[in-house]
């Protein structure tokens, strides 16, 4: 082991402190495996085939280690667990029962599977003699199948069938859906979970299992080295997948005196008063970083990004070209661009640490500086209606209140749809965990603020929904974004559409006292519906949704909310009362329902409008 810090719990210890006041089941090896590598809650919905894990969470929390935070419906709690993995990066865990409760959980697995969250999901089963005789929410191979439905949306996925599988089967899974980046799925009979367990259990350093690596093709990163030294232009993609690196790319692009822009979902990873940078490029992106792209960089460096639809700008040829270099951990990002001239495999933090040893000593970096007289909204569509004093309230300046009204240290979340769309394009945020150089770190500092605070590199301060998207993602997620952080408020931008669907899950941030701002833009309807159909010239159906208060519907479940119809009643909200209280605060939005959010490219996708020239957003 070396000089390796000790962890801090031991299988043996947890398991001897839960024996002494119980008899150990099989449920308690599960839950002590959780606290070894961190988890500090289970989000779900009891159950009766679940029952039992939920006793031993019940038992764990007496003793301080992981509790149950019970959601209101099972897809919240997978987006609870989702929020909870994004911002902690541990892995995130949800449970429901046998049958619906299984099949409720999916839609949630399959989105932090899609984003590559590493999320675990548990559900219950029937008692295994059950099998076959119509239980009550059978769900084996013998009845409604939610073991083959898990199947297509994680990385391993398996019954437990006998107690001495389960203590292999949850350390693949764990190991599986850190390393992987993905969702693994374990289903367990009641019985199973009821059985006493063994004292000949295993002693496993998981932890070791699981921690990151710092591999890379070196031969590539020489080539990569090579090319950046001879080259001229260079520009900098900054995707999600960036969060632990960002010094380390900030270097790279000085060193290299180039420009960057971000993915929609790497936008709150940068920080958009920088010199160098070129806004959004992608889905709700800007003019600025599509024409930067189109002036024919000679190289373009795309990190931590999977060059999906929304990231590469519906798979544009600005970016997906035989210029590109690109870096990933990932083989399955890697795959999606088999024109690159280059692919850089391996931890996107060692990749870049290494160009720095060999770009060093042959580049000049230019001096680090944020210019206060580069205003991010330059990149804007419509500058003008970031200021509109109009009502109802146009969008842009909701985003332009929502700057103003929070601290650097609030994370925003936004929902599918319209709402990351204006979030993408208009919200800006003075985002002081923005690493610039002006205070550098030596290797062996930064290694160790990162044992001690696993969270400060997975700060994000803008939270978007790239790949698979369901509406309600950011209700959920919200709720576990605050769990994993409690000392940063966290905003919450949702539409009216996504907030019936989900929004009973404020609930849960009542219960936890949890600092959770719910912003619902509310035009009394399903905006990226009603806006589509416009576009495109299509039927006019479906889109209409009731015109509402959330406001007492929130007062009605014991959260204070207020609505607001003109910029003038921001200033009638004591905005740090609501940052300083314990618990959820709803703000009912009137917007302008008839301004159209910058969707273009999601038209252009679906072939439903013509497809803008080169450098438009």
């Amino acid at each position: 082991m070396g000089n390796m810090k000790p962890w801090p719990f031991e299988l043996s210890n947890i398991l001897a402190a839960a024996a002494k006041d119980h008899q150990l089941e099989i449920a308690d090896l599960l839950v002590a495996y959780l606290q070894i590598i961190g988890v500090e809650y289970v989000f779900g919905v009891p159950g009766g085939a679940i029952e039992p894990l939920f006793n031993a969470l019940a038992r764990s929390e007496r003793r301080g280690g992981p509790r149950a935070v019970v959601a209101r419906h099972e897809a919240g709690a997978a987006f609870m667990a989702d929020g909870y993995a994004r911002e902690t990066g541990k892995l995130g865990v949800c449970c429901a029962t046998s049958g619906p409760g299984a099949t409720n959980l999916i839609t949630g697995v399959a989105c932090a599977h899609d984003n590559g969250m590493p999320v675990l999901a548990i559900t219950g089963q029937p008692a295994l003699p059950s099998f076959g005789k119509r239980a009550l929410q059978e769900s084996a191979c013998t009845g409604i199948n939610t073991l083959g439905m898990f199947r297509h949306c994680t990385r391993f996925n398996s019954l437990v069938s006998h107690p001495e599988q389960a203590e292999p089967k949850l350390i693949t899974a764990i190991v599986k859906a850190m390393r992987s980046r993905g969702a693994a799925h374990l289903t367990y009979p009641v019985d199973v979970l009821r059985t006493p367990l063994d004292a000949q259990h295993h002693i496993t350093d998981i932890n070791a299992l699981i921690r990151k690596r710092g591999l890379l093709d070196d031969e590539a990163v020489r080539e990569a080295a090579q090319l950046l030294k001879q080259t001229g232009r260079v520009v900098f993609m900054i995707g999600g997948g960036c969060a632990d690196s960002m010094p380390q790319i900030m270097k790279l692009v000085e060193l290299l005196d180039a420009q960057f822009v971000s993915t929609p979902d790497g936008k709150g990873l940068v920080n958009p008063s920088h010199h160098a940078y070129y806004g959004v490029f992608g889905f709700a992106g800007h003019t600025s970083a599509a024409a930067l792209l189109a002036g024919n960089p000679d190289l373009v460096v795309v990190l931590g990004t999977n060059l999906g639809e929304w990231t590469s700008g519906a798979w544009s040829s600005l970016v997906l070209n035989n210029r590109l270099i690109h870096i990933d951990s990932s083989d399955d990002h890697l795959m999606r661009s088999p024109m690159a001239r280059l692919h850089v495999r391996g931890r996107i933090f060692t990749v870049c640490e290494r160009l720095i040893e060999l770009l060093q000593p042959v580049c000049y970096a230019r001096a680090n500086k944020i210019d206060a007289q580069l205003d991010p909204e330059r990149f804007m569509a419509e500058p003008d209606k970031y200021e509109s004093d109009a009502t109802p309230i146009k969008p842009q300046r909701l985003m332009r209140e929502l700057t103003r009204r929070f601290p650097a240290s609030t994370r925003f979340v936004a929902d599918a749809g319209n709402s990351t769309a204006w979030a993408v394009h208009y919200l800006t945020h003075d985002d002081r965990r923005v690493q610039t150089l002006e205070r550098r770190q030596s290797r062996e500092e930064r290694r160790t603020e990162a044992q001690s605070d696993r969270r400060s590199e997975n700060a994000n301060w803008l939270r978007v929904i790239m790949d698979f998207a369901p509406m309600g993602w950011a209700i959920g997620a919200a709720v576990g974004i605050a769990q994993g952080q409690p000392e940063c408020p966290v905003v919450c931008l949702t539409g009216d559409g996504s907030y019936l669907m989900s929004g009973q899950e404020i609930t849960v941030a009542a219960e936890q006292g949890l600092t959770v701002i719910f912003v619902i833009l509310n035009d009394a309807a399903y905006g990226m519906v009603k806006h589509g159909q416009r576009l495109a010239g299509a039927e006019s159906i479906g889109w209409q949704l009731p015109k509402a208060d959330y406001r007492k519907l929130a007062e009605s479940l014991g959260v204070p909310g207020h609505v607001i119809e003109s910029p003038d009643d921001f200033d009638k909200i004591d905005f740090d009362a609501i940052l300083n209280r314990k618990g959820p605060t709803l703000l009912d939005i009137r917007i302008d329902g008839e301004e159209v959010p910058p969707m273009s490219l999601r038209m252009q996708t679906l072939g439903s409008v013509a497809e803008p020239k080169e450098g438009a957003a």
